[in-house]
């Protein structure tokens, strides 16, 4: 099942291109790459790249693609088809396609991608990716998306937006690790007195408020969250044609001379 991802950009369509097919803008709001550049070509030969993901801090994946092909239709919707391989042993994905669609209406551009991969690693790789990497990546597609709408309607930059991320995050881990603290000092209500005694009973009410806000509260309007994007298409029309979706065919990434390149 191929992964999808949409989100509502109150933006201009030019603007929009730019910041996702410009591999410099690009890799500044996607957080699942970090390094994205276009390779060498000749002209008439499709446009190649090369992208990477640090791992750890001393490993990096990295793998390349071929932009399969680009085309704006007379009602403004442009897509965007790609094709990408990892040789590189210790990625989870082996190789996959998808497509990124524009498509524009009175308050903005709906940018939505649907892409799918085939992972590594036989069975185990196959039960990882259902439990634990496609989840992820379905979740970091939405963020990254959300972090560029941010940027494109708010001038929140990429950076400025992650720190913001990161900042919120830490807050809650604090509030929920305080009142799970806080439970535990309960009994020292009776410290205050009679007073204290009184309103003992409201003390574990109020913890688990604030517990619940740490946990559920909706981010706020200047962080990324990926709760914001769409995960599925809302209506049939949203659909990208099956000329449109490379991933239909993944064997013909048989044909991709994959360079590897680890640091």
């Amino acid at each position: 099942m191929g992964l999808y991802v949409e989100a509502h950009i109150r933006a201009d369509l030019d603007e929009l291109w730019s910041r996702t097919q410009d591999p410099a803008q690009h890799r500044r709001w996607d957080l699942r790459f970090s390094e994205i550049d276009y390779l060498p070509r000749t002209k008439g030969e499709p446009q190649r790249f090369r992208y990477a993901v640090r791992v750890l801090p001393f490993l990096t994946v990295s793998g390349t693609g071929i932009t399969a092909g680009e085309r704006e239709r007379p009602d403004g919707t442009r897509t965007s088809a790609l094709r990408f391989a990892s040789p590189h042993p210790l990625s989870p994905l082996a190789r996959g396609s998808g497509y990124w669609r524009y498509m524009p209406d009175a308050h903005g551009v709906r940018f939505l991608t649907g892409y799918d991969y085939r992972p590594r690693w036989g069975v185990l790789g196959a039960l990882a990716d259902r439990l634990v990497f496609r989840p992820l990546m379905g979740w970091a597609t939405a963020w990254s998306f959300d972090r560029l709408r941010l940027w494109l309607e708010r001038d929140i930059s990429p950076e400025r937006a992650r720190a913001n991320w990161l900042a919120e995050l830490a807050v809650r881990a604090l509030l929920f690790t305080g009142c799970l603290t806080g439970l535990e000092l309960e009994p020292a209500m009776g410290v205050f007195g009679r007073f204290g005694a009184d309103v003992a009973y409201l003390y574990p009410l109020l913890l688990v408020v604030v517990m619940s806000l740490a946990l559920f509260k909706a981010p706020l309007t200047c962080t990324p969250a990926a709760r914001r994007c769409l995960r599925a298409p809302a209506d049939r029309a949203t659909r990208t044609p099956a000329s449109c979706t490379p991933w239909r065919s993944t064997d013909d990434h048989a044909h991709f001379d994959v360079p590897h390149r680890a640091r």
